[in-house]
């Protein structure tokens, strides 16, 4: 069984920069998506970012295009994602996914879709 940990949350202020990283160990993965969702107290999970394996390719929801970045260590099996010019409303509970589905990106952002999920790590931004 595969196992997903996420680490690199904490608190930042407003304007600052966290970088997420999520390691995978157990049994070899079929994954081809790799991504990162959110969830906020009293909020539904949204998709963040994801990134295909080989030819490379990445998504990312509006609000955070320009300010994340989401990459991946193939050989530590690892995926990041760089948060810069963080806001309050980035705040919430931070999840890795995998799946061995990848398409256009309104099929990419449903959490449906993702098999494997971490337990997260709490990302909090103060104004």
């Amino acid at each position: 069984q595969v196992q997903l940990v996420e680490s690199g949350g904490g608190l930042v202020q407003a304007g600052g920069s966290l970088r997420l990283s999520c390691a995978a160990s157990g049994r070899a993965s079929s994954s081809i998506t790799k991504a990162w969702f959110r969830q906020a107290p009293g909020k539904e999970r949204e998709f963040v970012a994801a990134i295909r394996r080989s030819p490379e390719m990445t998504y990312y929801r509006d609000s955070v295009n320009g300010r994340f970045a989401i990459f991946s260590d193939d050989d530590k099996d690892t995926v990041f994602l760089a948060m810069n010019t963080l806001k309050p409303e980035d705040s919430g509970l931070y999840f890795c996914a995998e799946s061995g589905v990848w398409g256009q990106q309104d099929l990419v952002e449903r959490p449906s879709i993702y098999s494997h999920w971490g337990r997260g790590t709490q990302v909090t931004v103060s104004s």
